[in-house]
């Protein structure tokens, strides 16, 4: 019979972790009756979600346990997860409840009618997101469908049900920092969004300020696009036709002695311009030269302290 893997990133849920798995247990054992094993992974919490989870695992020995060794973030995380999975298929989900259990049998419907299509992602269709997190996701979305080839329409999500190839195939991902959702764009095209429910926080409030998710679309857009670098290009490119176009002019006018009062302000304008232009050129070379730094040194996405299986 067919296994599911669900894999989780815990991170501050000592809330949430026992209602997700009773309403996993109902949807697996007594909707769907298929076997299923929950692969919890705790991220660095500084709450007690560790202890509850030690709880599950007493009752529930499909529970798999492991605690990160510091907070390493929730891709790591869910490589983690993906190296002790046994499923024939693997879901991933957020430990806050806004990811519905019971909206998990219509992703394995479509999954089982489709054998075509390698992942499903979830496409909230009331998302309860705050303003800052939407804006980033459409800026993220944006940038992802520019940088990878990406299908426009396709929205990419944390809420995914995947076959076990595909996990296989990017959990040894060498990528210093790795997004799992650019991993799936890049390793398969049959990808489609399924419409689901999306409920709101239960508790708490997301982990993702607007710094961070700034700094993980810089780093998508220098690690995954030379875009910054080709812009540059043309700027120069067209700032020197243009001073070579300017420079005729001036020596033709100079020539006809039309020329009487230097151009000080023109000359500091000018100056300025090229300056900041030079600054800003160093400075997203000098991003892709740290990314080529961090690469070099093959630090591992994760260290586990201790895990339970």
């Amino acid at each position: 019979m067919t296994l599911y893997s669900i894999v989780v990133p815990v991170y501050n849920s000592e809330h949430t972790l026992e209602t997700l798995y009773t309403r996993l247990c109902k949807v697996f054992d007594e909707e769907l009756k298929l076997p299923f094993e929950l692969l919890l992974v705790d991220d660095g919490s500084k709450d007690n979600s560790w202890n509850v989870m030690k709880s599950l695992r007493e009752k529930d020995d499909r529970v798999k346990l492991f605690q990160m060794a510091r907070n390493f973030g929730q891709h790591p995380a869910l490589l983690c997860g993906f190296h002790y999975i046994n499923g024939d298929f693997v879901i991933t989900m957020d430990d806050d409840l806004q990811h519905p259990p019971e909206e998990i049998p219509k992703m394995i419907r479509v999954m089982n009618e489709r054998d075509d299509v390698d992942v499903i992602l979830a496409r909230y269709e009331n998302r309860k997101h705050n303003l800052i997190r939407r804006f980033g996701t459409w800026v993220s979305v944006t940038a992802t469908t520019m940088m990878l080839n990406k299908d426009p329409d396709l929205e990419i999500t944390s809420f995914r049900l995947m076959r076990r190839f595909i996990v296989d195939a990017i959990k040894d991902t060498t990528v210093n920092h790795p997004q799992i959702g650019n991993l799936l764009v890049a390793n398969s095209n049959r990808i489609i969004n399924v419409d689901v429910h999306h409920d709101a926080r239960a508790y708490g409030h997301s982990g993702y300020s607007f710094k961070s998710l700034v700094n993980t679309l810089l780093y998508d857009i220098t690690t995954h696009s030379a875009f910054p670098l080709i812009v540059i290009r043309n700027i120069g490119i067209v700032t020197f036709l243009f001073s070579l176009i300017m420079g005729i002019i001036t020596l033709i006018r100079y020539c006809l002695g039309s020329i009487t009062v230097p151009g000080w302000t023109t000359l500091i304008l000018v100056l300025l311009a090229s300056a900041g232009l030079t600054l800003l050129s160093i400075g997203i070379l000098g991003e892709y030269m740290m990314h080529v730094l961090e690469e070099s040194k093959k630090n591992p996405h994760y260290v586990i302290r201790q895990k339970d299986l």
